[in-house]
């Protein structure tokens, strides 16, 4: 069965049911924190009454999500951590380990570095700049395409932080980690260039992408260069990217941008009508004729 681009409005526990099974490519989604916004909905995720029950809350969406992804699926879920009564809850960790015992395999966490962090007035700790995105797989068998992520390489540039700098490049027994490195031919017989793959490097696991901002709304939306990479790497083109808390939409603007389907679940109805908004007017800079 075909689905086509949409943005349903409900709950994600019970609006995915109406999605055919193993029909998503890939889940690129973050949750509402924990006791982070209230909005005012007795069905929404982030009010619970504890940690464990925002946990439970999370993993019952997820299994759902896991209905529906394909074998070859992957999610990708951001989390922002969460201080109550001045102790740091640990909230990310709580639900990655929490999805892990359900099934989920965790192949990576990432570190979402903000450089443009809200300051903080807290002087008993450091201020917070970073989140975290975690990708899981369905199966040990999954859809990634490292080459549609690949960074520039730095070992041999300028911004090379390697002892010796680019003077190791082209010199025999050059490498400076003999240890480690010892028995790769490529670098102890001074091809360095061998090594490294001619698209850039592969992916790291630190990301510094600013905050995202829309004009339309009133909290922080996700950034389009942090969702960019997930949906490169987790879909085909032509795929379908599933966001189960939609938003104001982000995600689908950046997968039709990329030649993505989406859908969308929201559960606030003022939400998915700007992001219906935004989407109609991303369809229709795509279709405008090129000056």
């Amino acid at each position: 069965m075909d689905t086509l681009s949409q943005v349903i409005c409900g709950d994600s526990r019970t609006a995915l049911r109406k999605l055919p099974a193993s029909c998503v490519d890939t889940i690129v989604t973050s949750p509402p924190y924990y006791l982070q916004r209230d909005y005012d909905d007795n069905r929404q995720v982030g009010e619970e009454k504890s940690p464990d029950e925002y946990v439970a809350s999370i993993v019952d969406i997820m299994s759902e999500c896991h209905r529906v992804l394909k074998e070859s699926g992957t999610i990708w879920l951001n989390l922002g951590d969460k201080y109550y009564k001045s102790k740091l809850l640990g909230m990310p960790w709580r639900v990655a380990l929490a999805l892990s015992d359900t099934g989920w395999i965790l192949r990576s966490d990432i570190i979402w570095h903000k450089p443009n962090a809200m300051p903080h007035s807290v002087r008993t700790r450091p201020t917070p700049d970073h989140e975290y995105m975690f990708l899981f797989s369905k199966s040990s068998k999954y859809y990634y395409d490292a080459d549609a992520i690949r960074e520039p390489h730095v070992t041999f540039t300028e911004r090379s932080k390697m002892a010796g700098g680019r003077n190791h490049f082209g010199k025999r027994n050059g490498t400076p980690e003999v240890g480690k490195n010892r028995g790769n031919s490529n670098l102890h017989d001074a091809r360095w260039d061998q090594a490294f793959h001619p698209g850039g490097r592969n992916k790291r696991t630190v990301w510094s992408v600013a905050l995202g901002k829309f004009r339309e709304a009133h909290f922080a939306v996700f950034p389009p260069k942090l969702i960019e990479p997930c949906i490169l790497a987790g879909s085909p083109r032509g795929g379908l990217v599933l966001d189960p808390f939609f938003g104001a939409g982000t995600v689908g603007v950046v997968a039709t941008e990329l030649g993505r389907r989406y859908v969308g679940v929201e559960l606030n109805r003022d939400y998915v009508k700007m992001a219906k908004r935004r989407l109609a007017s991303v369809q229709v800079r795509l279709l405008e004729p090129l000056a």
